[in-house]
């Protein structure tokens, strides 16, 4: 059984920063790649950023030199780093991996999502 867990929305002003943070637990043999998706009210999930095993990273054009994707191997979390937010960043964010569990095929999880409000 794998979960990934979000932290670290919340409410915060335009221009602001918030870090958010996914942790994979349970039985993982490696990730393939770790990504924020977000989708907000009456619109589409919309793919953010992803960071590859071997650290290769992509970004959405909206968030390009704003967002900041990290990972720590180690612990198996991935963060984002979100400066000069803008009202538009509001959203549900959640973590996906492409990971290898127990059935040793990469398989698809995501997390529940964190809300991330960004209003004066």
């Amino acid at each position: 059984q794998v979960q990934l867990v979000e932290s670290g929305g919340g409410l915060v002003q335009p221009g602001g920063s918030l870090r958010l943070s996914c942790v994979a637990s349970g039985s993982i043999f490696s990730i393939k790649a770790m990504s924020w998706y977000r989708q907000a009210p009456g619109k589409g999930r919309e793919l953010v950023a992803t960071i590859t095993s071997s650290t290769n990273t992509n970004y959405a054009d909206s968030v390009k030199g704003r967002f900041t994707i990290s990972r720590d191997s180690a612990k198996n979390t991935v963060y984002l780093q979100m400066n000069s937010l803008k009202p538009e960043d509001t959203a549900v964010y959640v973590c996906n991996a492409i990971l290898v569990d127990t059935s040793k095929y990469p398989r698809n999880y995501w997390g529940q999502g964190t809300q991330v409000t960004v209003s004066s």
